[in-house]
This record gives structure tokens, sequence and C-alpha cells, in this order.
């Protein structure tokens, strides 16, 4: 075979990978792939301690990241100051226990569900909270803006499931 008929036989596939280069090469220089967007949250609910118990509560927000790249919350705080720990449980069989994280994932085209299963926002120290009290609350990523958020005070059997 010539030189001229090898050619023949692989310019359709050079050519249609090159134009695919070119195509991919202007998506991505137009922002369609690998896009950041900033996460998104409604209002999310902070459950209200029970008389007597543990000095702590914690606070639970549904985080929506509608870009492509993954995003971390790595950081809070709420109107009435005081600590506020990044908490994960790990279920261990029927029993489990939580341990601190110094971030919580929010995967890209997805969502951080917070709930009492899985990950929370542990408050040490609230002040004396009423059922139906709103809160404000900040929350921290490593790409996106800061959010501020209100979180509604909700009794155990009040809370979303």
């Amino acid at each position: 075979m010539s030189v001229f008929e090898r050619l023949k036989v692989a310019g359709p596939p050079v050519g249609a990978a090159a134009l695919a280069l070119v195509l991919l090469t202007g998506w991505t220089a137009a922002g369609g792939a690998g896009r950041t967007r900033p996460v998104e949250a409604a209002p999310g609910w902070v459950l209200l301690p029970a008389a007597g118990a543990a000095p702590a509560t914690a606070a639970f927000f549904t985080i929506r990241n509608p870009g492509d790249v993954p995003d971390e919350l790595i950081g809070a705080e709420w109107e009435f100051g005081g600590r506020i720990t990044l908490k994960r449980h790990l279920h261990q069989g029927a029993a489990g226990r939580w341990e601190p994280v110094p971030a919580l994932p929010v995967p890209g085209r997805g969502e951080l569900v917070m709930s009492p299963e899985d990950a929370d926002l542990m408050i040490a120290d609230p002040p004396p909270l009423r059922e139906g009290q709103w809160a404000g609350f900040t929350l921290t990523f490593r790409h996106s803006p800061e959010l501020r958020l209100r979180a509604r005070v909700l009794a155990a059997a009040d809370r979303p499931r």
C-alpha cells in the first residue's frame, strides 16, 4: 500500500479525532467542562436538646452542588457563637460512634444531606432554645462562597424524615 493510500484510509479517523479535539478545547475554554458553581442550600433545622440531656445539640442542612467540581463544607458558625464541630457517624454493625471530621464532601452535581444517622454540625453548649425558634448560621466551603442560612429549632418527634 502506498503512502497516499495509507493517508486516504487514515484520513477520516484522524480528521474526526482532530475535530473532536478542537470541539472539546472550545467547550472547555467556554466553561462547559469542570465548571464550578456555588453550592446552594435551603433552611435547615436544629435539634431541640432534651431536658436533662448532655449540653450539646446538632444542626442539619441539605447542601446541593449544581457544578461539576466537588466541594467541601469546612466550617460553620452560628449567631450564638461557641464551638461547632463537623461530625460524621460511623456505623459499626448495630452500634456506631461519631467522630469529628475536617470536612464534609459535597459531590459535583450531588448533595450532602445531613441527618442524625450520617453527618451533622455538632453544637457544644448551646444557649437555651425554644421549639420553633430560628437561628442564623454561616457555612464555609473550600471553593464556594460562604452561605448564610437559617435553621428552625425542632423537637426530635417533629424532625424531617
